[in-house]
C-alpha cells in the first residue's frame, strides 16, 4: 500500500498503521527482561507493541513521581482512601446584578449519575462568606434521594438562551458571559469528586485539599500556536473563540497542561532509553526512522512515535471541553464529532490509573493496533493529491467533503502536541508550526474570497485531481472513493447537498463512470451522532471505472426509461443483501449514476446538458415509483394500511375516509378491524401501533393475516424482546405470511416515515437492517424444533402399545 496525505497528522497515523509495524516485525522487545517474559517467538509486531507498553508504563510511573502529588486520593466516609476518577468543575462568572455579585456557576446539568440503583446529583447552596465576592458564595453537596432530584425545568443554570443566577435568580444573557470570558474574568469552581468505591462510582462533595491541588501555575514550554480566526464551519471554532480561547493551550486547565508537558517531555527520555537498550542488545546504530533506518536509532524513533501519539490521544480526553457521562459514569472525549463546542461544566480525569483519561488507557488501544497491523510494509508520504503521481496505482481515496469539515483546523489540536513530543523524531514531517492549509482542498470561503471563490477552488481542484488519476487509470480495474456525509445533506425531495453533487459532477467531468455506490459501516455505532438517530452508515463507497471514449449522448426521456428498466432489479438486489432502509436511497444512486455517467451527456429538452443534481432528483423520483409499484403485489389489507399510514400515521380519523379508501382497495373497515390492524370505534378509525398489539398473537391460528400485520408484530417483538424472540416469530410465520413482502414493506415504510416521523423510521429501519439475522435465527429455531431429542420418550404412546411388543 502506498499512502499519501497533505495533513501531517494523517500521515503520521498512516505510518503508525501500515509502515512502521511491518518494518520491525519478528523482533523481540528490548526493554530489560521483556524478551524472556514470553515463550516462543515474537511474531508480527508483537515485540514492538510490548516495548510500547513497557516504555509507556515507565513514562506513567516516572510522571507519577514528578506530578503525582497534584492528584490526591479521595477520603471516603469510612476514612479509607480511594482513587479519583474525575473532578467535576463548573465555569463561573460574576452575577451582573449589583445587589448580588456572587460568583455564579454555569452548569448544564446537576446530574452526576442517573443509574436507577444509585442516583447522584449536585445540590447548590448559597452561604455567607465575608471573604467571597458579594459576601456570599455557592457551596456544593451531593444528593442521592430521588424525591429531591433535579427536574427537567430546574436542571442546570445555563443553556442556549442564557443563564440564571442560583442566588438571586437573575437572567443573564450569553453576550455578558462571553464578554466576561474574553476579558479573562471567567473562573471555575470544583463541584464534585468522583472516586472508585467498592460498589462502583462514589460521588463526594469538594474540599479544600482537592481544590488546592488543582491550583497550579501555568507550566513553561507550552505550544504557542494560535487558533485560526475563521474556520470552514462556524461550529468548529467560532463557538469557543467568542469565549476568549485564542491559543490551543487555552483549552486546558493548568493542571492538565502540566500533565501533558510532563508526558511530552518523557517521550524523548524514553526514546533515549530504547536506543540504549537496542544498542546493548547488539543492534548497530543505523539511520534515523525518517530516512528509512531500521536499526537501533530507527527502532527507538518507532517506539517514540507511538509514545508521542499516546500523549496526543490523551489530550482528547484531558482538556476542559470534555463532558461527564452521567449514565455510564465516565469522561467523554472532546471529539465525539468534528467540532469544538463550548462546555460549561467539565470533568478532569487524572493521567494515571486505568480509567478513561489515563495515559495507560490511551496507549493500550495503540498497542492493540500495532499487533493487528499487517506484515507487508506500506509506504507513506506527505504529498498533495493535486501534484503526486498516480502511475501504476489502483486508487482508493477518502476526499475532502466540500465545506463540511475543517480538517486542517481541527488537526491543529493534536498537531501542536505531536510537534512538541516528536519534532526531533520526524523533523521534516513536523517542520511547519501548524498543519498546512493553503493547499487543502476544501471550499473555505475565508481563504478563497467568499463562497463563490471557495466553490470554484474546490470544483477545479477536485476535477484536476480525478483527471490526473484518470490519465494513469487501468481499464480493467475500478477505483474506489469514500464519502462520509450527514443525513441533513439530503433535502426533503431527495436531492443531495452541494458537496455530494459537486463530487459526482467532478468525477464525471474527469472521465469517470460511476458504476456503484454502497454504504460502509466505517464508524462505531455508539458514537455521539449515531445514538438514537437514523444515522446513515456514515460512509458511502463509490466504484468508478474509466468511461469509454466512444460513449454517446442520450435524451432525458431515454435516461428515464433506462432508470425504470434497471432500478427495480438493483433495488431487489440491495434489499436481498440486507442493506439498511436508511441507506437505500443513497445506495440506489450507484446504479442510477451508472446509467447517467456511462453516456457522454444526457441532453435536456432545450439542448443543455443535464446536471448531476437533476439526475439525482430523477433517480429518487424513479425509486419512489418503483417502491409504489411494488404495492400492487400486496394484499388489500396491507395496501390500505400503507396508504392510510402515509396520510394519517397512527392518528384517528373519521370512518367515512377509511370506508372510501377500503372500498378502493377491495376490502372493508370491519374486515380490517377483525384482521387486527386497526380499531373502529365511535366513528373513528385508527391504525394500531406495534407496541399496542396483543402479545399472544400466533400466525398459525390467525384466520386473517396480512403482510402489514406480520410486519407490525415482528417490530413489536423485535423492540420489546430482542432478536432471538423475533427470529422465532419469523419461523412461525413462514408459510402463513409472505416474508419477502414483509421485508419489502419495511423499506417502503421507512421511505414514508423518514420525512417527518423519526421514531417510526427507526423502527422500520431496525426491521429491515435485522432481516438477515432474523431469517438465519429462524432457520436455527426451525432446526431445533424438528431435531430428535436423545433419551426422550412419548409415555402415552408407549402405554398404548401391545404389551408383547418388547421394542
Amino acid at each position: 500500500a502506498f499512502a499519501s496525505d497533505l495533513n501531517p497528522v494523517a500521515v503520521l497515523i498512516n505510518k503508525a498503521l501500515i509502515e512502521i509495524p511491518p518494518k520491525f516485525a519478528g523482533r523481540p522487545p528490548v526493554f530489560p527482561g521483556a524478551a524472556a517474559s514470553k515463550l516462543g517467538g515474537w511474531s508480527r509486531a508483537t515485540g514492538l507493541a510490548e516495548d510500547v507498553r513497557r516504555y509507556g508504563g515507565w513514562m506513567r510511573d516516572e510522571a507519577e513521581k514528578r506530578i503525582g502529588h497534584l492528584y490526591p486520593k479521595a477520603t471516603l466516609s469510612d476514612g479509607s482512601q480511594a482513587t479519583v476518577i474525575a473532578w467535576i468543575w463548573a465555569r463561573t462568572v460574576t452575577c451582573p446584578n449589583p445587589a448580588c455579585g456572587i460568583e455564579m456557576p454555569l452548569v448544564r446539568s446537576w446530574w452526576l449519575s442517573k443509574k436507577k440503583n444509585r442516583p447522584a446529583y449536585v445540590i447548590p447552596t448559597v452561604v455567607d462568606d465575608a471573604e467571597a465576592r458579594g459576601g456570599r458564595r455557592v457551596e456544593f453537596t451531593i444528593g442521592h434521594d430521588v424525591a429531591g432530584a433535579p427536574t427537567d425545568d430546574g436542571d442546570g443554570t445555563v443553556g442556549r438562551m442564557g443563564a440564571r443566577c442560583v442566588s438571586c435568580g437573575t437572567a443573564v444573557e450569553l453576550k455578558y458571559i462571553r464578554a466576561e470570558a474574553r476579558a479573562k474574568r471567567m473562573g471555575r469552581q470544583l463541584m464534585a469528586v468522583v472516586a472508585a468505591g467498592d460498589r462502583g462510582r462514589t460521588y463526594l462533595a469538594p474540599d479544600t485539599e482537592h481544590t488546592s491541588a488543582a491550583d497550579v501555575p501555568e507550566p513553561s514550554g507550552l505550544p504557542s500556536q494560535k487558533m485560526p480566526d475563521h474556520s470552514v464551519s462556524p461550529s468548529t471554532h467560532q463557538t469557543i473563540k467568542i469565549y476568549g480561547f485564542d491559543k490551543w493551550v487555552d483549552l486546558f486547565t493548568n493542571r492538565q497542561l502540566t500533565a501533558l508537558t510532563t508526558f511530552s517531555d518523557l517521550v524523548m527520555e524514553a526514546r533515549e532509553q530504547v536506543f540504549a537498550a537496542a544498542m546493548a542488545a547488539g543492534a548497530p546504530e543505523g539511520d534515523r526512522l525518517e530516512v528509512g533506518g531500521s536499526d537501533a536509532a530507527g527502532y527507538a524513533d518507532a517506539v517514540a512515535t507511538y509514545l508521542g501519539l499516546g500523549v496526543s490521544r490523551m489530550a482528547d480526553i484531558a482538556n476542559s471541553l470534555c463532558r461527564w457521562n452521567n449514565s455510564g459514569g465516565q469522561v467523554l472525549s472532546l471529539f465525539a464529532r468534528q467540532a469544538i463546542p463550548m462546555v460549561w461544566d467539565f470533568p478532569e480525569a487524572p493521567p494515571f490509573g486505568k480509567a478513561a483519561g489515563s495515559y495507560t488507557v490511551s496507549l493500550g488501544n495503540l498497542s492493540k493496533a500495532i499487533v493487528a497491523a499487517g506484515s507487508k510494509p506500506g509506504v507513506v508520504k506527505q504529498a498533495d493529491a493535486a501534484t503526486r503521481s498516480y502511475e501504476h496505482a489502483l486508487v482508493s481515496t477518502d476526499p475532502p467533503y466540500y465545506d463540511n469539515i475543517g480538517y486542517s483546523d481541527l488537526s491543529d489540536f493534536f498537531y501542536v502536541w505531536l510537534r512538541r513530543s516528536l519534532h526531533d523524531v520526524h523533523p521534516r514531517l513536523l517542520s511547519t508550526l501548524l498543519v498546512p492549509k493553503a493547499e487543502e482542498l476544501v471550499a473555505n470561503p475565508y481563504r478563497h474570497d467568499g463562497k463563490v471563490g471557495a466553490a470554484e477552488f474546490f470544483e477545479k481542484g477536485f476535477e484536476h485531481v480525478f483527471a490526473r488519476a484518470r490519465e494513469a487509470a487501468y481499464d480493467d480495474f475500478p477505483i474506489t472513493v469514500y464519502y462520509a456525509f450527514k443525513q441533513a445533506e439530503l433535502e426533503a425531495e431527495g436531492i443531495a447537498s452541494t458537496g455530494w453533487s459537486t463530487l459526482l459532477e467532478g468525477m464525471i467531468r474527469s472521465g469517470w463512470a460511476i458504476t456503484a455506490t454502497w454504504p460502509v459501516r466505517s464508524e462505531r455505532s455508539g458514537r455521539m451522532i449515531a445514538v438514537g438517530t437514523n444515522a446513515l452508515a456514515s460512509s458511502i463507497v463509490l466504484a468508478l471505472r474509466p468511461r469509454v471514449a466512444t460513449a454517446g449522448a442520450v435524451s432525458r426521456a431515454s435516461f428515464i426509461a433506462e432508470l425504470k428498466q434497471d432500478l427495480p432489479r438493483a433495488v431487489a438486489e440491495m434489499t436481498q443483501g440486507a442493506i439498511a432502509a436508511v441507506d437505500l436511497a443513497q445506495a440506489t444512486i450507484g446504479p442510477g449514476m451508472a446509467i447517467f455517467s456511462r453516456h457522454s451527456k444526457v441532453v435536456e429538452a432545450d439542448g443543455a446538458a443535464m446536471t448531476v443534481k437533476t439526475a439525482l432528483a430523477l433517480i429518487n423520483q424513479v425509486l419512489d415509483e418503483v417502491q409504489s409499484e411494488q404495492d400492487a403485489n400486496l394484499d388489500g389489507d396491507t395496501r390500505f394500511c400503507i396508504k392510510w399510514y402515509e396520510q394519517h400515521g397512527w392518528t384517528a380519523q373519521d370512518f367515512g375516509q377509511a370506508d372510501v379508501l377500503a372500498r378502493a382497495m377491495n376490502t372493508a373497515v370491519d374486515a380490517l378491524a377483525r384482521g387486527g390492524v386497526l380499531t373502529n370505534k365511535a366513528g373513528k378509525v385508527q391504525l394500531i401501533e406495534p407496541k399496542l398489539l396483543p402479545s399472544d398473537w400466533d400466525p398459525a391460528t390467525d384466520n386473517r393475516t396480512s403482510v402489514w400485520e406480520g410486519a407490525m408484530h415482528l417490530i413489536r417483538v423485535l423492540e420489546s424482546h430482542g432478536l432471538d424472540a423475533a427470529a422465532e416469530l419469523v419461523a412461525k410465520a413462514r408459510g402463513v405470511v409472505d416474508l419477502a413482502e414483509v421485508q419489502a414493506l419495511a423499506y417502503r415504510l421507512y421511505l414514508i416515515a423518514q420525512k417527518d416521523r423519526a421514531q417510526d423510521a427507526i423502527l422500520f429501519n431496525s426491521l429491515a437492517t435485522s432481516w438477515h439475522d432474523l431469517t438465519t435465527g429462524a432457520d436455527k429455531s426451525a432446526q431445533a424444533a424438528t431435531a430428535p431429542v436423545q433419551g426422550g420418550f412419548d409415555l402415552a404412546a408407549l402405554a398404548a402399545r401391545d404389551d408383547t411388543d418388547e421394542s
